[in-house]
């Protein structure tokens, strides 16, 4: 419920409210979201507002939009597991262009670059790898 009187912003805690219902399950990946309008009327907010919710989710990697289709739940990528060599060091940082077009990046998705002890630097995509020790 949005409590319009509330120190919070109305648009964060909509956010909130469609969080919580990826995060339980009640909207799955690839789930459509109600519409900017739906959502609009039904809690009473302006689609500006509603918008600007959708944002957050969006910058947080929760959603993507496909536009005309809506907003969906972003399904998980497969993670793919990366050994770290001894020495080597990592770094995050947001991707060049040629990086966000090589990776296939969302906005908002930032890289971590693994630089081995020779100096050698590769970036993967945050959202999809996992690094692992040996």
């Amino acid at each position: 419920m949005i409590d319009h009187s509330a120190d919070r912003a109305v648009f964060r805690q909509l956010a909130d409210l469609l969080r919580r219902q990826i995060e339980s399950g009640d909207l799955a990946p690839g789930d459509i979201l109600p519409s900017e309008l739906r959502l609009a009327e039904d809690h009473k907010l302006s689609r500006t507002t509603v918008r600007q919710a959708i944002g957050q989710l969006r910058s947080e990697g929760l959603v993507t939009v496909d536009r005309p289709r809506g907003t969906f739940v972003r399904v998980p990528e497969p993670v793919e597991l990366i050994p770290l060599t001894t020495g080597a060091r990592v770094s995050a940082r947001m991707p060049t262009a040629s990086e966000r077009r090589r990776h296939r990046l969302r906005d908002g998705v930032p890289v971590l670059v693994v630089t081995a002890p020779d100096g050698a630097a590769t970036s993967y995509p945050a959202d999809r790898v996992q690094l692992t020790r040996p």
